[in-house]
């Protein structure tokens, strides 16, 4: 089952968000094909990380909040909220085209 992880940084944390990012993108790599996709929110200029959308497969709710529990993220007190909900992909339009015009 998929999982959703909306998480909201908290007001002025993006220096917390810096200094543990390496630790974090480190953290997502050894999840393994239990990530399916990561990325931050940002404000509207599109470069200041101010949150994170995390999907990952796990077998049930208590298992994605153990993960989301781990990330290095939470333990820095980095996270405002972490909303974790199920959730279904139903359209992918993530692959590119693969021939040549």
């Amino acid at each position: 089952m998929l999982f959703a992880l909306i998480c909201t940084d908290k007001p002025d944390s993006l220096s917390v968000r810096k200094a543990h990012r390496p630790d974090h993108l480190a953290y997502l790599d050894s999840l393994g094909d239990a990530l399916v996709f990561a990325g931050p929110f940002t404000e509207e200029d599109g470069q200041t990380m101010n949150g994170s959308l995390i999907v990952i497969e796990a077998p049930s709710l208590q298992v994605a909040r153990e993960i989301a529990g781990r990330d290095p993220f939470t333990h820095a007190g980095l996270f405002a909220s972490v909303d974790i909900r199920p959730w279904l992909w139903v359209i992918d339009n993530t692959e590119e085209d693969d021939e040549e015009e």
